[in-house]
């Protein structure tokens, strides 16, 4: 890997169940994994090509449970670009990516912060609790991307994170070479899903 390949850290938020994990392995190995299993904490990094450009992502798939919440915090600090995920079939989802989303901001202090909001589970359309309607308003109050998906169906997951690289080449790219050695160093950030 030479020096001038971009290279971005992307973190997946969202509490539990909400399928963080799915969506993840969906994008990086187009499978669907079936059972449950509790995340801790997983890592993965992955050389992609992106509108016809390389780009090495480390993608961070982050805790969804209470017990680990100082865990993910801290990728909050390092993460570039965020993913934050919920359920639209949970309420209490949604409010914690709300909550997740100010908890972002709050810890990066900046207007210009590469956030996908991805209300998933859209293959249980017959279950939704949370209204699309409802997760417009919020991808225009913070000015966020926003999609629907499905991890088991494959619906808008490569979209959301191809959309997420895309705001941190527009963030990132064209920048003094000052700015982009900071957007690169352990501090900076990377895209997150929540």
């Amino acid at each position: 890997m030479g020096d001038s390949e971009e290279k971005y850290m992307v973190v997946i938020a969202g509490s539990g169940s909400v399928g963080k994990s799915c969506l993840t392995i969906r994008f990086l190995q187009n499978r669907f994994i079936e059972d449950y299993d509790p995340t801790v904490e997983e890592s993965y990094k992955k050389m992609l090509v992106i509108d016809e450009k390389p780009v090495v992502l480390e993608i961070i798939d982050t805790a969804g449970q209470e017990e680990y919440r100082s865990v993910r915090d801290k990728y909050f600090q390092s993460g570039q670009g965020f993913v934050i995920v919920y359920s639209i079939t949970s309420r209490n989802s949604f409010n914690e990516a709300k909550k997740i989303l100010l908890k972002i901001k709050q810890v990066k202090e900046s207007s210009t912060i590469p956030i996908v909001l991805v209300g998933n589970k859209l293959d249980l359309e017959s279950e939704r609790l949370v209204e699309r309607e409802e997760s417009e308003q919020l991808k225009k109050k913070y000015n966020l991307t926003f999609f629907e998906s499905s991890a088991k169906t494959g619906i808008n997951v490569v979209e959301s994170f191809e959309q997420c690289v895309r705001m941190l080449r527009e963030k990132y790219s064209n920048k003094p070479e000052k700015q982009k050695e900071e957007s690169t160093d352990s501090s900076g950030g990377c895209c997150t899903l929540l």
